[in-house]
């Protein structure tokens, strides 16, 4: 699995805790080993553009999915095929205004939305009630289950 991250501002990233819950998640989704993805962090000038360009919508946004390969979820004895899962884009100053509000720390609001993008990226959504259901409980058990495996610091 090969997990680029790229931090183009100024906020403290742990960027191996990113390239950590990402490999959990293609393990859990059984993607193929060879299995391939981006985390871009961008400041909110740059995502607002990337909001405007493909959403055609104002202001910045906390994340942003750019699929590529189109791969979906294997199972232990089909993985998916080997790909490009795609790009995954953070708002690290959006994501921190967010996770005040919910109440818990910017880290954990990024965690959440790296598995959040993931599930988009392997055709996940959540336009519809049952769709946003399967969505939210899968990225939640995933989460967990991730902070949960993790040393205590």
């Amino acid at each position: 699995m090969t997990i680029e991250i790229r931090n183009e501002t100024t906020a403290v990233v742990d960027e191996r805790e990113f390239v950590e819950l990402s490999r959990f998640v293609f393990e859990s989704m059984h993607l193929h080993p060879a299995t391939e993805m981006s985390i871009i962090f961008v400041d909110e000038e740059a995502m607002e553009k990337l909001h405007v360009q493909w959403l055609d919508l104002p202001g910045p946004t906390d994340v942003m999915s750019f699929p590529m390969d189109e791969l979906t979820p294997g199972t232990p004895e089909h993985p998916s095929p080997e790909g490009l899962l795609g790009d995954v884009v953070l708002c690290p100053s959006v994501a921190a205004k967010q996770a005040a509000e919910s109440g818990h720390s910017a880290v954990e609001e990024m965690l959440l939305l790296t598995v959040h993008s993931i599930l988009h990226l392997l055709g996940y959504d959540h336009m519809e009630e049952d769709e946003r259901t399967e969505m939210f409980e899968l990225q939640r058990k995933l989460l967990l289950t991730f902070l949960a495996s993790r040393p205590s610091a």
